[in-house]
């Protein structure tokens, strides 16, 4: 049995429609799962024009009715977006309120174990809000609709896994949420998320906040307080982890295998690596050569696998978004359901 993998195209005014046609253009994904695509047929459509690629589109009711056969992308589509009714490159309500709507419908089916995993397109956290969904991102949405308290983003790129002790929120807040019991359960988040991905007893490698991880208690006192008290219990627990390494230091070591996976203070520790790691920029042309990644959301009682880039507004409704790290995500999503699930 393939999988069946849930894909949210996102806010229609990016490119997440584009991707996700561009994507399913690929034999290669219909030969490992059965993906349903999440998102008006009008989007996806539109995008098939100004892409260039050549599919049909099967809207279905219900899961069942899902060939996952190549050249026809199965769509649950609300039908609530028409020719004309939303513009590219712009924050919009309307393309707020159904990207929020793909999302809730695909975490529902999840839930219900008739999907095995969601893969996700790019949101604007703005058009969200707009719509009056009071959510900093998927994973906050993910956490609510799941009934999850506790979990944690995970960026994998083809060299480098880190997973954040706090992501969307000031520097003066993420100081103030380092706690040692955030960061013990972060690493036994990055133990679940990398078995899930098939690693068994990864190596895990502790960033230390400040520079130098304080050298011993000079530059800080958040190594000594809070992150090597959780580092000893976690180790207390049999967890392969260490630390805390230097910041400057640990993803070099991570990138030489020393290390699985990073368990970075905060957002940009985390984010700064992986993206340097599979981004790539062709300065002359202005466009991305490669956009490799994928963010995972650990700890849910579901499979949430995502896009490693934004809306790329300035680039959407022209045919040029690259489609590699939603193929990158519908992949790892493959790989954890499998693991997830016995049957498949």
């Amino acid at each position: 049995m393939k999988p069946i993998i849930g894909i949210t195209i996102g806010d229609p005014a990016g490119v997440g429609g584009e991707i996700t046609v561009k994507a399913l253009a690929l034999r290669e994904i219909y030969d490992k799962c059965i993906p349903i695509v999440f998102g008006d047929l009008e989007v996806l459509s539109d995008a098939m024009l100004f892409s260039g690629v050549d599919l049909s589109l099967r809207k279905i009711e219900n899961i069942n009715e899902a060939v996952g056969e190549y050249g026809t992308i199965d769509c649950i589509s609300p039908d609530l977006l028409k020719p004309g009714s939303w513009e590219y490159k712009k924050v919009q309500k309307n393309c707020g309120e159904v990207s929020f709507r793909y999302i809730i419908g695909a975490i529902r089916l999840a839930m219900e174990q008739k999907i095995h995993a969601v893969v996700t397109g790019p949101i604007n956290k703005e058009s969200i809000n707009l719509a009056g969904h009071n959510y900093t991102g998927h994973t906050e949405i993910f956490g609510e609709y799941t009934k999850t308290k506790t979990y944690a983003m995970l960026l994998s790129s083809q060299t480098l896994k880190a997973i954040h002790v706090t992501t969307h929120c000031s520097m003066r807040r993420a100081c103030e949420l380092i706690t040692k019991e955030r960061v013990l359960s972060v690493i036994r988040l990055a133990k679940e998320g990398l078995e899930l991905m098939g690693i068994s007893n990864p190596k895990i490698g502790v960033a230390g906040l400040n520079a130098h991880s304080s050298e011993n208690g000079l530059f800080g006192w958040e190594e000594e307080q809070e992150i090597i008290p959780a580092i000893k219990a976690a180790q207390a627990e049999g967890i392969n982890a260490e630390g805390p390494v230097p910041p400057d230091t640990v993803f070099v070591k991570c990138q030489a295998k020393q290390y699985d996976v990073v368990v970075a203070m905060y957002h940009d520790q985390g984010h700064i690596p992986l993206k340097l790691s599979g981004f790539k920029l062709d300065i002359k042309t202005n466009r991305y050569t490669s956009v490799s990644g994928v963010n995972t959301t650990i700890g849910l009682p579901i499979i949430r696998t995502s896009v490693d880039h934004g809306t790329a507004f300035g680039k959407a409704g022209e045919g040029r978004a690259n489609e590699e790290s939603l193929v990158d995500a519908i992949n790892m999503a493959i790989i954890m359901a499998k693991n997830k699930f016995a049957n498949l």
